[in-house]
């Protein structure tokens, strides 16, 4: 039998931590997160950590000598040249993670890939189906201000350098509505998990 692999996006705030945070706990899917990848690819001591630190100085690196994410962020936000740039040297190390944990589980039933710019990234390919974590922009904008003390235009240019949750609701195979409670979110994702998607 085929393993079923969920490509778990969202746009930012929008709610896929929690949603891999139930689908682990709730149903013993193992998540594969994008995310983490990506600050373990950062740690100190790495070839790309180092790239960082040529590129743009102490400047993004924190007392503890850790790459500062908040202000490598403000940089690459704020400049799609930048951004670009670090997206080229950390997505082929991501993508050679999730090839590395998807061997390694390659006997497992249901696998979960959490990947914000899943399809930004042309990654669908790894997944045999797609869930969006979808809610109002509305909503996204005031998350997204409250998790990390960001001002309303701050907030703003982070969703905007990804795809807009329109462009990515007509690609999904499944629209998760985060909008509500979390048991409303998990009801939403037992469901989706009892109807598998056949792309035959």
């Amino acid at each position: 039998m085929a393993q079923r692999r969920i490509g778990l996006t969202g746009g930012i705030a929008t709610g896929k931590s929690s949603a891999a945070r139930l689908l682990e706990q709730n149903h013993g899917l193992p998540v594969l997160d994008a995310d983490l990848y990506a600050r373990q690819a950062l740690e100190p001591g790495q070839p790309a950590t180092e790239a960082v630190l040529q590129r743009f100085g102490t400047g993004v690196v924190s007392s503890s000598g850790v790459v500062d994410r908040r202000a490598l962020g403000a940089i690459v936000f704020s400049n799609p040249d930048q951004r670009r740039w670090l997206e080229q040297l950390v997505h082929p190390i991501v993508r050679q993670r999730f090839d590395q944990e998807l061997m390694r589980l390659d006997t497992t039933p249901a696998v979960v890939l959490m990947i914000p710019l899943l399809f930004e990234s042309g990654l669908e390919g790894l997944c045999s189906e797609t869930w969006l974590v979808d809610c109002d922009e509305s909503q996204q904008l005031q998350r997204l201000m409250a998790r990390d003390q960001l001002s309303a235009a701050e907030a703003q240019a982070r969703i905007n350098v990804q795809w807009p949750l329109a462009k990515k609701r007509k690609l999904a195979d499944v629209l998760i509505r985060n909008h509500t409670s979390a048991d409303a979110l998990q009801i939403q994702l037992t469901k989706a998990l009892n109807k598998p998607i056949s792309k035959n």
